[in-house]
């Protein structure tokens, strides 16, 4: 005999599918959300199915997006000569936030794990080679993340893509500005005097 009504057992079931939320949060969002008006709820529910109706990949990059092509590759400022290839669409905002990247983007929706029987096939790059035969891309940066998943597939793309003749570049990896040294692992520490450059 489950401890909760069915409808909020329901609820806190699906937040449950989100990544990042355990039983504890799927209570908390679910309880929130039955102390809160009704419209609060209606207003969620509209939200999420606007989302599903209206966001589609962007053809070029597969971000996501309400229009095709999404504004980083519709935008006259930005350069086509550059593409960064990240994991995922929410990769792009951390790079944004730096304000120092002005060229395009490339959204691979994963990486390759094989022990999860995620392959090249499962990844989003077709039409990133296809951007690459219309001769305007110069430099591709691989911003997968520094794990073994991302490491491998940086690996694979650079296989991939150096033979086409374009300038292939990795993120540099290493210790986090503000942090201290005796808490970096030996792979960051590794990395950082890998990447090291010249003052």
């Amino acid at each position: 005999m489950s401890d909760y009504a069915e409808p909020i057992e329901k609820l806190i079931d699906e937040f449950r599918k989100l990544p990042g939320i355990g039983t504890k949060s799927a209570q908390r969002l679910a309880y929130n959300i039955l102390r809160r008006p009704k419209e609060d709820a209606e207003r969620l529910s509209r939200a999420i199915l606007e989302a599903k109706e209206k966001i589609r990949y962007c053809s070029r990059c597969n971000n996501f997006s309400d229009q095709d092509p999404c504004r980083y590759c519709n935008s006259t400022s930005r350069s086509a000569e550059t593409i960064c290839v990240v994991e995922e669409p929410h990769d792009i905002l951390a790079i944004e936030k730096t304000r120092e990247y002005h060229g395009q983007y490339h959204v691979l929706h994963g990486v390759l794990s094989p022990i999860n029987g995620v392959g090249p096939e499962d990844l989003k790059l077709k039409n990133l080679l296809e951007r690459l035969r219309e001769g305007n891309v110069r430099e591709i940066i691989l911003a997968t993340n520094p794990n073994v998943e991302g490491e491998a597939t940086a690996i694979y793309l650079a296989k991939l893509l150096k033979p086409i003749g374009v300038k292939v570049s990795r993120i540099a990896l290493g210790v986090p500005v503000g942090s201290d040294l005796e808490f970096a692992d030996e792979i960051t520490m590794s990395k950082a005097l890998e990447h090291r450059h010249e003052l």
